[in-house]
């Protein structure tokens, strides 16, 4: 998704329900200059794309997400990581790039889904050092 197709889905996203071009437009005219026009095509795309479904609406249209940003980000990690030569050097890369918070979050998520535990690697090499 590229730059202007993200502020876009990030409205759509925050606001949680149909949107109009004009919406859209008028938020993000508080940013920066963008024609009508563009918003409308950018929207068109993330239709095409299967982001948004639509509703027409006299002559214009209501666009809706069709999942949530979390699917998204999934989605993206997901495809970056089956894009990797060795999964688990990729993972355990981006395990190593997580802050705390972010590995409070994981471990959450892994509790959530019924899964093992991961180890925080800080605390399991003080502990194999004992």
């Amino acid at each position: 998704m590229g730059e202007l197709e993200d502020a876009v889905m990030t409205r759509v996203w925050k606001w949680n329900r149909p949107v109009t071009v004009r919406e859209v437009l008028e938020d993000l005219r508080q940013e920066r200059s963008i024609a009508y026009t563009t918003v409308m095509t950018v929207l068109d795309n993330l239709h095409q794309k299967g982001w948004v479904r639509r509703e027409a609406e006299g002559r214009a249209y209501r666009y809706e997400a069709v999942s949530t940003r979390a699917a998204y980000a999934a989605a993206l990690m997901n495809d970056a990581w089956s894009q990797s030569d060795n999964p688990a050097a990729a993972l355990v890369a981006f395990f190593g790039m997580m802050s705390e918070e972010q590995r409070q979050a994981l471990q959450d998520a892994v509790r959530i889904v019924g899964g093992p535990t991961v180890e925080n690697p800080d605390s399991a090499s003080r502990d194999r050092g004992r």
